[in-house]
């Protein structure tokens, strides 16, 4: 039976970093990007708010802007390698983020078979940011069944890889979970734990029986 790899972006494929952050600090605007972060962190606006205020905050943004901050990115070593294993192996790999769905997306040309993220406007702005595209965590779980009945794989062989609060959802929801570089939140809710620089090393935990 083929398996389905889940895997959350910020903090997990991008080490201590993530997507807004590493965009915001090609635009000069990392104090900026850092205060909304705390309140979306600390309960005080959720994602639809969130969203809203960082497409106001992008007003700016150009396509090389996207490009410089995708390749500067602090990414985790292998992952294309392990993207490349899972698809050799017959099983599939997707990513699922909070983060817009036009940084997510490139993440398909590196091997993913599903790349799915808070929907945004095509870069540079010319329309609002339409809140009922934006995800939460609750939606990962709706986008993983989603991909799950796509793929025609059962839940009991779903891994979800991930680093925190948004992702505690989804690991209640499949039976291995690997807490990659994880916070407090996630903390005794995983299967297996990594701390490392190397997916690599993390999809070996999820081989283990």
């Amino acid at each position: 039976m083929a398996r389905l790899h889940l895997f959350d972006l910020d903090g997990t494929l991008i080490r201590g970093s993530a997507a807004p952050v590493e965009i915001s600090r090609q635009l000069g605007l990392l104090e900026e990007i850092g205060e909304l972060e705390r309140e979306l962190s600390g309960g005080l606006i959720g994602p639809p708010q969130y969203a809203v205020r960082v497409h106001e905050l992008w007003s700016g943004l150009t396509q090389e802007h996207v490009t410089a901050a995708f390749v500067s990115a602090p990414w985790l070593a292998g992952i294309q390698d392990v993207w490349r294993e899972i698809r050799q192996g017959g099983d599939y790999c997707a990513v699922i983020s909070l983060s817009p769905s036009f940084f997510v997306e490139r993440l398909l040309e590196w091997g993913a078979h599903a790349a799915h993220g808070s929907v945004f406007p095509e870069v540079p702005f010319t329309r609002p940011v339409d809140p009922a595209g934006i995800l939460s965590a609750a939606a990962k779980v709706t986008v993983a069944e989603r991909l799950r009945a796509e793929f025609g794989v059962s839940r009991k062989d779903c891994v979800a890889y991930g680093d925190s609060m948004s992702d505690v959802e989804l690991f209640a929801a499949v039976p291995v979970s690997v807490a990659v570089n994880a916070d407090r939140h996630l903390a005794g809710r995983a299967t297996h734990t990594y701390t490392g620089g190397d997916l690599r090393e993390a999809y070996a935990l999820a081989q283990v029986a």
